[in-house]
């Protein structure tokens, strides 16, 4: 069975930085792409960022929503089963639940949504401006 669980939420100022991490089990996590999304109240989830991991030539390849480009940057650890969110110059718009999702297979383009099958329980992440 497959587990995301989420942790480094929390509220910070505008401005500020966060990093979040997902620990995966039940999955041979090499073999997935994974991503984040997020969810602000009343509006629908939306894609974050998401990286692939590519074996055969040992590429990461990733992918971020314009929005965050140039302040968010994805990582993963595959020894550690983890996929990181580094987050700064975060705004009050980036406020929202964050949730972690694995999509099986190497992706050398955005995941499409569809692809991501298994999802985390989410961390609130809040900035005050």
């Amino acid at each position: 069975q497959v587990q995301l669980v989420e942790s480094g939420g929390g509220l910070v100022q505008a401005g500020g930085s966060l990093r979040l991490s997902c620990a995966a089990s039940g999955l041979s996590f090499s073999s997935y792409a994974m991503g984040w999304f997020r969810q602000a109240p009343g509006k629908e989830r939306e894609f974050v960022a998401a990286v692939s991991w590519d074996g055969g030539s040992s590429t990461y390849y990733t992918y971020y929503t314009d929005s965050v480009k140039e302040r968010f940057t994805i990582s993963r650890d595959n020894a550690k089963r983890t996929v990181y969110l580094q987050m700064n110059s975060l705004k009050p718009d980036d406020t929202a639940v964050y949730y972690c999702a694995a999509a099986l297979g190497t992706f050398r383009q955005v995941p499409p949504r569809a692809a991501f099958r298994s999802w985390g329980q989410g961390t609130q992440v809040t900035v005050s401006s």
